[in-house]
């Protein structure tokens, strides 16, 4: 028996005959298998894997393809005897094949060999040969498979470079120059295509074609990319010129650390759009993609790293402003970690996740998405930490703060966080980070209900910002004054409810062009509910109103000031929980006010008790934008509620 996935999946016999298979699900749960090279995989992640949206039988409808796979691989098995080829393992499934049955995990090892021993270049020669077409092929859109796809790919290039490296070595350069030319007009941004090319055509005693060579490759990076060429090409057009070009090539090693991160071309770009807001942070998303989309097109995965991971603006908020945009980097971060390996440099790793952990915003996050975001924040907090470098360290604990709403009443922890970016900001001149640290500072005060903390951490902000030039930071301050005046407006002497809604207003025609749709949507009605709220009024009915990402909570409230009771208890029965974000308090909070108001006791239980971490946090006010009020306030009248229906 033999599995190829190098190309489309398939299965043959050892005489060479096919395997019927099945459909595309039967060999996409086998190619997942063998992507897991004999481990066990889940089957949670298998179901995640298959379907984006997975159906209510998944499991049930996974279990069937591989009992049909089973029975395709070993049609010889007696019932009941145990299969051998896929196998139950705890919660999942493995696949158990030797190594060399399977042509992919054959590539790899011989790839591996080679690397070592130049004596192994005609099996790679052999296990080159053996690529019918991209891996994975007739699995084209699934995200594992294009993660492996890319990875495979940069594996597949590497071995080409290095047959033809060895070849040279040995005195074959005139025969691998068209071979060379073919592969470096293939893939014009690797370097090493140029490298070697240039070194076949020298060999070949054509010293001006190799430097002409070595010219196109300089024109090509600095005119499209901003990049000069690296040291591998400037020392070989140098030895050309001197005429004492070596036949040693030695393998380029990882860079150490204190390697510059990444071009300062569109990737700076966007790093300095991004701090001014407005149309100016829409197109420094653009591109901040562009960058990295150009680095990949290269095919230099250290390349690939460094603009991934140059692109460390401070982010404070847990809802993405373009998921889509925020999903390609988390991608493209993701394949080159795996591309790359557990033994590239510390800095990029660490980089990579930090980048992993601040672009998956936890609102936008399914269960297994979310876990992996915090395990990519918690890695490379504890990377950063062994490398002593401040600035990572700071972009490493963005990420953990953004993955620190794990439940309700956790503003203490992320106050904690904000106060060691500060700390770090401060001693390392890290102007960007020390706006963020004051933010994040803000914000917990804020939960907290302690005005005066919080706006001592706005007045400091907006002197930063003014240093900066960070336009965004007096948009987010203006709205946590508006929120200091709805809470006063409860206050005896305070300012009027009317005062409150209107400061909200004003704030919301500033963040209105600040380029933040993730944060603008839904902001003002829900503001202006918890200001009703805040009063003991109904929640504002005006169909106008943009409720955004917060109507599942809202609506049910909304429909009872409309006097629409049973729509409203439909409303509440279909209500999710909340995501695990600023604003998770608040929603829970408003799932206790419609439950009591719809006498529903087991609704408002689960909602108390989901807030039980966080009585002395004021809802809603961990964003620094908006407050309903006390939790204790909501927790108290629940426990009122479920205590007179027992009476």
């Amino acid at each position: 028996m033999r599995i190829d996935v190098l190309g489309a999946v398939r299965a043959l016999r050892d005489d060479g005959s096919p395997v019927e298979l099945g459909g595309p699900r039967h060999r996409e749960v086998l190619g997942r298998l063998v992507a897991a090279e004999g481990r066990l995989v889940t089957t949670d992640t298998l179901v995640q894997d298959l379907w984006s949206d997975p159906p209510e039988r998944a499991v049930g409808a996974l279990r069937t393809f591989v009992a049909a796979l089973r029975r395709a691989l070993e049609p010889e098995r007696a019932p009941r005897t145990p299969p051998r080829v896929i196998v139950t393992e705890g919660p999942g499934y493995a696949l158990l094949l030797p190594r060399e049955d399977v042509d992919v995990h054959r590539f790899q090892d011989t790839l591996s060999r080679a690397r070592r021993d130049p004596g192994a270049v005609t099996d790679l020669e052999a296990v080159l040969a053996d690529w019918r077409g991209p891996a994975y092929a007739d699995v084209p859109d699934s995200v594992w498979a294009q993660r492996e796809r890319t990875r495979l790919e940069e594996q597949r290039l590497e071995g080409v470079e290095l047959r033809a490296r060895i070849l040279l070595d040995v005195g074959e350069g005139p025969g691998l120059v068209a071979e060379l030319g073919a592969h470096a007009a293939e893939h014009p941004w690797r370097e090493r295509a140029w490298e070697l090319l240039a070194r076949a055509l020298h060999r070949a005693g054509r010293r001006a074609d190799a430097l002409a060579t070595l010219r196109r490759a300089r024109a090509m990076l600095v005119g499209q990319l901003g990049l000069d060429p690296g040291p591998a090409l400037q020392d070989l057009e140098a030895e050309i010129l001197k005429g004492s070009l070596s036949a040693d090539d030695v393998r380029t090693p990882w860079p150490g650390r204190g390697v510059r991160l990444g071009p300062r071309t569109m990737v700076d770009l966007a790093r300095t759009l991004a701090l001014a807001g407005g149309e100016a942070l829409v197109h420094s998303r653009r591109d901040r993609l562009a960058a990295v989309e150009a680095a990949q097109r290269t095919g230099d995965l250290l390349l690939t790293a460094r603009v991934i991971g140059a692109y460390d603006v401070p982010a404070l908020w847990s809802r993405a402003d373009d998921p889509g945009q925020s999903r390609a980097v988390v991608e493209a971060a993701e394949r080159t970690l795996h591309a790359l390996g557990p033994d590239s440099p510390a800095d990029l790793r660490a980089r990579l996740l930090a980048t992993v952990a601040v672009e998956s915003r936890s609102a936008d996050l399914s269960a297994t998405e979310r876990e992996r975001a915090h395990q990519a924040a918690r890695q490379s907090e504890a990377l950063a930490r062994g490398l002593g470098d401040p600035a990572l360290l700071a972009f490493a604990l963005n990420g953990s703060y953004l993955h620190s709403f794990a439940r309700p009443g956790l503003a203490a922890v992320r106050d904690g966080i904000g106060a060691e970016i500060l700390d770090l900001a401060t001693r390392h001149d890290l102007a960007n980070f020390a706006v963020l640290g004051h933010l994040v500072r803000l914000q917990s005060a804020s939960a907290a209900g302690d005005l005066d903390a919080a706006t001592a951490h706005a007045d400091a902000a907006e002197q930063l910002a003014a240093t900066t030039e960070a336009s965004l930071v007096p948009v987010l301050t203006a709205w946590f004054r508006a929120r200091a005046t709805a809470a006063r407006s409860t206050e005896p002497d305070g300012p009027s409810a009317a005062t409150g809604a209107e400061h909200y207003r004003a704030a919301e025609i500033q963040l209105r062009t600040a380029g933040m749709p993730g944060l603008h949507r839904g902001l003002l009605p829900l503001a202006l509910l918890g200001l009703r709220l805040l009063h003991d009024r109904p929640a504002p009915t005006d169909p106008r109103l943009d409720w955004g990402p917060y109507l599942p909570w809202a609506r049910p409230l909304v429909l009872l000031a409309q006097n629409r009771d049973e729509e409203a208890r439909a409303a509440l029965r279909v209500m999710p929980e909340p995501p695990r974000d600023h604003m998770q308090e608040a929603m829970w909070c408003l799932t206790v006010r419609a439950a009591v108001r719809l006498g529903e006791r087991e609704v408002a239980a689960h909602a108390a008790s989901a807030l039980r971490d966080a009585p002395a946090e004021h809802a809603g006010a961990a964003s620094g934008l908006l407050t309903l009020g006390p939790v204790a306030r909501y927790v108290a009248e629940a426990e009122r509620y479920i205590g007179a229906t027992v009476d």
